[in-house]
């Protein structure tokens, strides 16, 4: 019988199909690997605080602060805020959470303790207590600004037209003190008077206590109120408070950081 014959298989050496089944098994390989990481997801628009209430998204990045002799740019990280500024309601669920009773507020109605309606009457440490029994803060003033004008510098929080009564609820005629409280309406009321990012009564409402320091006495308000002239509607607009007063022009609203 004759000897058999063995045939020889060529390999592939540095060839471009050797290159080829290794650049395939390089990419299979890593694709099995990104697979198996978390991605990591956008922010939610809107999220519910611990308190109940929806807070609405404020991407990071540069915006326009300030006006006059003080505009200029700044850049913040993203947070969430209140869509709405805390109610009557859901400050009084957080007086009974924490066993207190509820302290006599200033001049404040039976009309205006409505539980949709912002609370009022609070000085600044009950506003920073309600936030941080949530987990929440107070905002900055600067925060604060971003959330009520966007990125695009415009005076209100609806744009850069004067006010008008179906924006916010302000002292449209001089005579709002006069007349109780029916100009203290429910938050949320004027959807026309939202900010860019669908925040409600940013102007006008209540004034809101932030967690700046206006000078070493006094803490920054901002956004105007329902008792005062559209001048101080402005987003920009500040001015200082002593923070044990509790006015039935001032409540607030919190804030959490964004993943």
């Amino acid at each position: 019988m004759g000897r058999s014959r063995h045939v020889r298989i060529p390999q592939p050496t540095s060839s471009p199909m050797r290159r080829l089944i290794v650049t395939s098994l390089v990419l299979a390989w890593l694709g099995l690997l990104v697979r198996g990481l978390p991605l990591r997801a956008e922010p939610l628009k809107e999220v519910v605080g611990k308190d109940g209430a929806p807070m609405v998204l404020v991407p990071g990045g540069e915006f326009i602060y300030g006006e006059g002799d003080e505009r200029r740019h700044l850049t913040l990280p993203p947070f969430y805020m209140d869509k709405y500024e805390v109610t009557t309601k859901r400050y009084a669920k957080f007086l009974q959470e924490i066993g207190r009773k509820e302290r006599e507020r200033s001049n404040e109605s039976s009309q205006a303790s409505a539980g949709d309606r912002p609370i009022i009457g609070v000085d600044w440490q009950d506003a920073e207590a309600y936030c941080r029994h949530y987990g929440e803060r107070l905002p900055t003033e600067e925060e604060w600004e971003k959330a009520a004008r966007g990125t695009d510098g415009r005076i209100y929080p609806w744009g850069n037209h004067e006010p008008t009564r179906n924006l916010a609820s302000y002292d449209w005629d001089g005579k709002q003190r006069w007349h109780g409280y029916s100009g203290l309406l429910p938050v949320g009321a004027f959807e026309a008077g939202k900010s860019p990012y669908g925040i409600y009564d940013l102007a006008g409402s209540v004034t809101e206590w932030t967690s700046s320091d206006f000078d070493r006495d006094t803490k920054v308000v901002r956004g105007g109120s329902w008792l005062v002239d559209p001048w101080t509607l402005r987003a920009a607009h500040r001015h200082g408070i002593i923070p044990t007063y509790r006015l039935n022009v001032l409540g607030f609203r919190c804030l959490q950081d964004a993943p």
